[in-house]
């Protein structure tokens, strides 16, 4: 890494306003973030994670119920070494995401606090290809094969391009407070797939045509959204299924604490 800098990481971790996630109300906690994940809680192990990659300096974690939070031993003791701090989520993604880059060293890794199965060198390897592309902005991918590969359960649908399908691995990158508009992208919640009107709103009518169409490329779609942006936004390709994979859901749940039980052992039994 250039100058051996390292990267502040946001870690978002808020809720919905008003509406107790289904997962949460199961686990009997406030929020989906601290749901335990064969024992661990989402949060605590998304944290721990990007912690332990060599290429994070300070960590961000934005969330709604700071408390809740803030009290997990692994995100304490952060706290105590002066890592990490809690920042106040506002009511909407994008808000949350100026609301943890103010004041913020840049470049910005952003992940949420679902991404249970992302490791310490899936986040390296994904700095390390917005470095070498020098991008403006960026977003994490991976191949259709590859997720499938990881579980075949693990994501039900695809962003069809050119050369394959890919699926969205809730990774991002902000080389500089300038490429902060790019978050616009993410002002409904991203959900491309399942709303077609936004890639409109985001990235244009013939956009929209070539994406369901999957006669484009991601390449030239991101070089056109880098033209109306003003600054280079790129794709990224990880080399692991496992990172597009995160706790959406029921099934995404059971899907994700089975890959975490082959890893490391059952440890829900600690955890009661």
């Amino acid at each position: 890494m250039v100058n051996d800098a390292k990267v502040t990481a946001l870690v978002m971790a808020g809720k919905r306003s008003g509406v107790l996630d289904p997962l949460a109300a199961r686990a009997g906690v406030a929020q989906k973030a601290v749901v335990p994940v064969n024992g661990v809680p989402m949060i605590e192990r998304v944290v721990a994670q990007v912690a332990a990659c060599t290429a994070v300096g300070q960590i961000r974690v934005v969330a709604h119920d700071e408390g809740e939070i803030a009290r997990l031993p692994t995100i304490a003791g952060l706290i105590a070494e002066g890592r990490l701090v809690m920042v106040e989520g506002r009511f909407n993604i994008v808000d949350s995401v100026f609301a943890g880059a103010e004041g913020a060293e840049f470049p910005l890794l952003i992940t949420t606090a679902d991404n249970c199965l992302v490791t310490p060198e899936g986040y390296g390897e994904f700095i390390a290809k917005c470095l070498d592309a020098k991008a403006g902005g960026a977003a994490g991918l991976a191949r259709k094969e590859d997720v499938r590969a990881a579980d075949p359960e693990g994501q039900k649908r695809f962003y069809e391009f050119r050369d394959g399908g890919y699926s969205n691995c809730n990774t991002y990158w902000l080389g500089s407070a300038e490429a902060l508009e790019a978050a616009e992208i993410m002002r409904e919640g991203g959900q491309f797939i399942k709303f077609p009107r936004r890639i409109i709103k985001a990235f244009g009518l013939v956009n929209l045509v070539r994406f369901r169409l999957g006669t484009g490329s991601k390449e030239k779609l991101f070089e056109q959204i880098s033209r109306r942006f003003g600054f280079k936004l790129v794709p990224v390709v990880l080399s692991d299924g496992h990172f597009a994979i995160d706790v959406d859901n029921e099934r995404t749940f059971a899907v994700t604490e089975k890959i975490l039980k082959l890893r490391e052992g059952d440890r829900t039994g600690a955890a009661a």
